[in-house]
């Protein structure tokens, strides 16, 4: 009744009219998240303009989809996070299909919207590679806009392109026959070929096609499953199943977990020769590491079991952390040497390494306790890392051997992988031994270990993007973790995401690429499939990482020992010898200097450190704890101080004896 009054009477349509105007205005002014961009620079999509978006679309090298929405409509709010996934999922696919947004609800964008005939919010639209001239875009008219569709109308929309206007990097996604095929099993070649078969209506091979665009070293190819010569040669009788043709010329069915899109486009990507194409073309390629026998000497890489964490790259994190990284502050105070302290805590208490590096980070944290100075020069705790007080069996190695952190060439990986993998341990060991930070301080606080890294990342790290990248994952979701296994999956979380952040960039090492990890061969019932959705069972990762993390998954290979000789030395075992103080030595100032500018280069989530620097050995004569004294002097204090104790006892017995004779003496009754 309401609604035919109001269509009736001119004069109450326009006041519900203004009504609804002056309402929308309202929550669009005080609602702070409607005031907020629905979409940023940090999310994986392009953010177009009426300055942008015409020269972006016309004659473009890819196909592009961009939705036109407005930031007031709440189908579009709620619909943001869909939109995002969706640009997340294909990342890899930008050199074919890329993913934009124009917001129309911007003053200045209103006229381009107009220009684009956009009525609806939001509104989908398809624009083709390489039109010559300005187009409106084709409109997606579906109502299902899961991600799963959409994703499966992209890939029809990239086939619909003629050889005339085929976006210049995409592969071919047509099938291929067994015409085709078959010629190439036993050839050698100077790559690997993978064959997806499935049925005709699957997407899976044209989608894994697509993720293995921007990778190197490998062709993936589609056929369909009513080719049966093909399926008898191969022995393939379920789809979809994929076949890999080895360059060496063997081949055999690519055997998977799980027949789905995430499994093969993974297991593909972390075959041995395949990387990340280079995003600069013609770039020079560096050298491989360089090792302890010198510069111009390659070393190869070591062997690794990727399932496997290396107590080598704990304490090289350690060694670079506390005589490199920290060691271009001269003094700790305020904030930092609360955080200094904290950090300590952690490590002394839940650092599961050798006994000597244990009983050096513990005789640290006992010296930080003790000293009630508000103010502390690093050469003083410089001094102590290095044992200049010869303290037998406490030993912390100097030299930098990176094994699961290894990097191909120069720059790459080293001491932020390290350090992520450091603090990944603290996480899984403040969860596995929960009375280990009993009496600290921290023992209530099950994000103590994320906070210490949080400021010691803030504070400390060469590399200031990189902490304030963190400080921003830290604000936004930190607060959200309330146990110690919330905060092992936090910092799992957040891993991932600077992984996807950083893939394809130039701190990313093409000989091991930056994927979400755990990885399905490492961890197959980690991952699983909504809907052609990849999801996470976050129950499961949770077991894996206590798992991977923890102290009898830490591998004593590649270890040095005080003679930097490699140590097998069993983590913790009782049968290590101590270590001679007498063969500490320490880095030379213009190596701390090459190595700090080395760690501003690098990046927490992704370059590294892989090198060694110069050292000399430590000389008698130099300072202990900062103030000047030799060890001759202090073996001479200690001579003078026992000395004195003894002559003020015997002073002391001697004055008392002394004062019971006068009372004696002098002592006489009155009559």
């Amino acid at each position: 009744m309401a609604t035919l009054c109001v269509d009736r009477c001119p004069s109450l349509r326009k006041t519900g009219f203004l009504l609804f105007k002056t309402s929308i205005i309202f929550v669009f002014l005080f609602n702070p998240s409607l005031t907020t961009r629905l979409y940023s620079e940090e999310d994986p999509v392009v953010i177009l303009t009426s300055a942008t978006v015409k020269q972006t679309l016309v004659n473009s090298s890819t196909a592009w989809l961009v939705q036109f929405y407005s930031s007031w409509c709440g189908h579009c709010i709620q619909y943001s996070p869909t939109w995002k996934a969706l640009a997340g999922d294909v990342k890899d696919w930008e050199h074919a299909i890329r993913i934009g947004v124009l917001d129309c609800a911007q003053e200045n964008n209103f006229d381009i919207c107009k220009e684009f005939g956009i009525h609806f919010y939001p509104t989908f639209r398809y624009f083709k590679a390489r039109g010559p001239t300005f187009d409106v875009g084709k409109t997606y008219r579906g109502a299902d806009r899961e991600l799963q569709t959409v994703r499966q109308l992209m890939v029809n929309f990239l086939q619909n392109h003629t050889r005339q206007d085929w976006p210049v990097s995409c592969p071919p996604l047509e099938p291929y026959s067994s015409a085709d095929i078959l010629p190439l099993i036993g050839q050698k070649s100077n790559q690997y070929t993978a064959v997806i078969v499935e049925n005709e209506d699957s997407y899976v091979g044209r989608e894994v096609i697509l993720d293995l665009m921007m990778y190197q070293g490998l062709t993936v190819k589609r056929a369909l499953s009513s080719e049966r010569s093909l399926t008898e040669k191969l022995g393939i009788n379920s789809f979809p199943s994929a076949y890999l043709l080895h360059p060496n010329g063997t081949h055999a069915i690519l055997h998977v977990q799980k027949r789905l899109r995430f499994f093969f486009s993974s297991f593909l990507k972390l075959l041995l020769g395949v990387h990340r194409k280079l995003s600069t073309s013609g770039a020079p390629q560096e050298p491989l590491l360089e090792g302890p026998r010198g510069p111009g000497t390659a070393e190869a890489l070591k062997d690794f079991e990727k399932s496997k964490v290396y107590m080598a790259d704990l304490e090289s994190g350690l060694h670079y952390l506390l005589r490199v990284e920290l060691a271009t502050h001269q003094t700790l105070e305020g904030e930092e040497l609360k955080t200094f302290k904290d950090f300590v805590t952690v490590v002394a208490k839940l650092f599961p390494g050798r006994q000597s590096v244990v009983k050096l980070l513990e005789t640290l944290l006992e010296w930080l306790v003790s000293l009630p100075l508000e103010k502390i020069p690093f050469d003083a705790i410089l001094d102590l890392v290095n044992n200049k007080m010869r303290i037998s069996g406490m030993f912390l190695s100097d030299q930098l051997q990176w094994v699961g952190c290894q990097g191909s060439r120069v720059g790459l990986r080293g001491y932020p992988c390290s350090l992520w993998t450091l603090f990944h341990v603290l996480t899984v060991q403040a969860a596995s031994r929960p009375d280990a930070l009993a009496n600290t301080g921290l023992e209530e606080n099950p994000k103590a270990v994320l906070q210490t890294m949080r400021k010691y990342i803030v504070n400390f790290f060469g590399c200031q993007e990189c902490g304030k990248h963190f400080e921003e994952m830290a604000v936004a979701s930190l607060p959200q973790v309330k146990s110690v296994d919330q905060a092992v999956l936090w910092l799992w979380r957040k891993h991932n995401q600077v992984n996807g952040r950083l893939a394809g960039t130039m701190s990313e090492d093409p000989h091991f690429p930056k994927t979400q990890w755990p990885s399905p061969d490492l961890c197959p019932i980690c991952h699983e499939e909504q809907d052609g959705i990849h999801v996470w069972n976050e129950d499961t990762v949770l077991m894996f990482l206590k798992q991977h993390y923890g102290a009898a998954n830490i591998s004593p290979k590649h270890m040095y020992s005080s003679r930097h000789e490699p140590n097998q030395e069993a983590v913790g075992s009782p049968d290590s010898m101590p270590i001679k103080a007498t063969q500490v030595k320490t880095v030379t100032p213009e190596s701390s200097l090459l190595h700090a500018n080395h760690a501003k280069q690098s990046d927490v989530e992704g370059a590294g450190q892989a090198g060694t620097g110069a050292h000399r050995e430590t000389r008698p004569g130099v300072s202990f704890l900062g103030l000047g004294f030799s060890s001759v002097d202090m073996s001479l204090c200690v001579v003078l101080y026992a000395f004195s104790c003894v002559f003020l006892m015997v002073m002391f017995f001697f004055f008392r004896v002394r004062s019971k004779r006068w009372k004696i003496r002098y002592n006489r009754p009155y009559v």
